[in-house]
């Protein structure tokens, strides 16, 4: 990018940086843009799937000389070539967004620590200027046809911001001024969704959730100092007790229904995994159900636990014929089981009268490029989990795996196999 380009770029984010705490939002109109020309599209609206790349926050944390998204034209034509037609992608807003004394900054330092590999995120330590990014990013998903859906995992990213991970309007703020942020500059017209918080409520880094969620941990005391509370002695292990239920489920409906008065004109959603059961999740105010769930998560295939580890001491050889071999015998039962979970992911969907879809997928959670692992796996999960999940009419949004970034290099310079299952994907 030339520096005449840059500069105008900087100048424009530096000139939207005044803000307060809790600016106040005009309403987005929808289906119109402040422009009155860019019609809005939005994932309760897509008729035909997407097949959808999660490219979350490695979009701008690798965004440097040294990194695999230092040219942004150059991946997303890449992207458009191997058949994806839309990106999940972190929108940064806790950086976006004013601090807690309402000062905009445009530039973070996120600082790497140690050597070890990054499978997502930044490799090195690096300064990024998420307001200056998202205004040159997202023109260039438009110019490439990718449709975009915004998340975010709320983590800090190695930097010195912390107070606004702590507050307890914290998430609530940081969506806010970044909408209004990309309103301001006309950029929500290719926005299909926003992902308020990943995997929720376990997965992400919103630290005043997680603490309050913590508070409520043990019931007996919750019981004793609050003796009238009408409360089941049973507690449900591992899925939360139903102080916490309640609270998660008041937490992200009060959320979603504050986002939908001032941005009637998007669709709304938190994403989640197959930690949480959909019968214990209020998604009343849900516009989509995006549920991330793996092969991984049968808990039956053996050696994803060493793979976890990214240990280079370990020998990879036995632990990843050890796997194969349990593939190749169980692949059907296997399938089975993620048929009937995918089933039950569109029945639920469908009893909502909203679409449904996966970002994340479909046999490790973590796999990386090393000379005695290949990609086999990955790619025959993902080619038996893409024809289940197009059974269903009302999965609209899918992905092929978590790893269809460019410095997964064994799975992105296989153009053909990514044009093979994107082809199935969009139908």
């Amino acid at each position: 990018m030339g520096t005449d380009r840059r500069n105008f770029i900087r100048k424009i984010a530096l000139g939207a940086g005044i803000a307060t705490i809790h600016p106040a939002i005009t309403p987005f109109p929808g289906p119109m843009q402040p422009d009155g020309n860019k019609k809005t599209v939005r994932i309760s609206g897509i008729r035909k799937p997407l097949a959808i790349a999660m490219w979350d926050f490695s979009w701008i944390l690798r965004h440097h000389r040294y990194g695999e998204f230092e040219d942004w034209d150059h991946v997303l034509e890449a992207l458009a070539e191997r058949g994806y037609n839309a990106i999940r992608m972190d929108a940064m807003p806790q950086f976006v967004a004013s601090d807690s004394k309402g000062n905009i900054e445009q530039e973070f330092r996120s600082v790497k620590d140690g050597w070890r590999p990054s499978l997502w995120g930044n490799d090195y330590t690096m300064s990024f200027r998420p307001r200056e990014a998202l205004l040159e990013f997202l023109p260039k998903c438009r110019k490439y046809e990718i449709k975009v859906g915004l998340a975010t995992w709320f983590l800090q990213h190695g930097t010195a911001r912390k107070g606004i991970f702590r507050e307890e309007g914290g998430l609530l703020r940081a969506w806010d001024e970044t909408l209004s942020f990309l309103q301001s500059h006309g950029l929500l017209d290719n926005v299909i969704y926003v992902d308020l918080l990943n995997e929720y409520p376990n997965w992400h880094g919103y630290d005043w959730f997680k603490e309050k969620m913590n508070s409520l941990s043990d019931i007996k005391q919750y019981k004793t100092d609050n003796p009238d509370a009408n409360l089941p002695d049973v507690i449900i292990s591992g899925k939360g007790n139903p102080l916490q239920q309640e609270f998660y489920n008041d937490f992200i409906s009060n959320l979603i229904r504050k986002m939908k008065e001032k941005y009637p004109g998007i669709d709304f959603f938190a994403s989640l995994d197959s930690g949480m059961e959909l019968d214990q999740i209020d998604l009343s105010l849900f516009n989509a159900l995006d549920y991330h769930i793996w092969f991984e998560h049968s808990n039956k295939i053996p050696g994803l636990s060493e793979i976890r580890k990214i240990d280079q001491t370990l020998d990879y050889r036995n632990v990843y014929s050890g796997l194969l071999e349990f593939w190749k015998e169980n692949m059907a039962m296997l399938a089975g089981w993620m048929d009937g979970r995918l089933s039950s992911i569109s029945g639920m969907a469908s009893k909502l009268n909203i679409v449904c879809g996966n970002t994340e997928g479909w046999g490790p959670i973590f796999w990386f490029d090393h000379p005695d692992l290949d990609w086999k796996w990955v790619k025959e999960s993902a080619e038996i989990c893409v024809d289940l999940a197009r059974k269903h009419d009302n999965y609209k949004f899918i992905c092929t795996s978590n790893f269809t970034h460019p410095h997964f290099r064994g799975m992105w310079e296989d153009i053909k196999w990514h044009r093979k299952v994107t082809d199935r994907i969009r139908g």
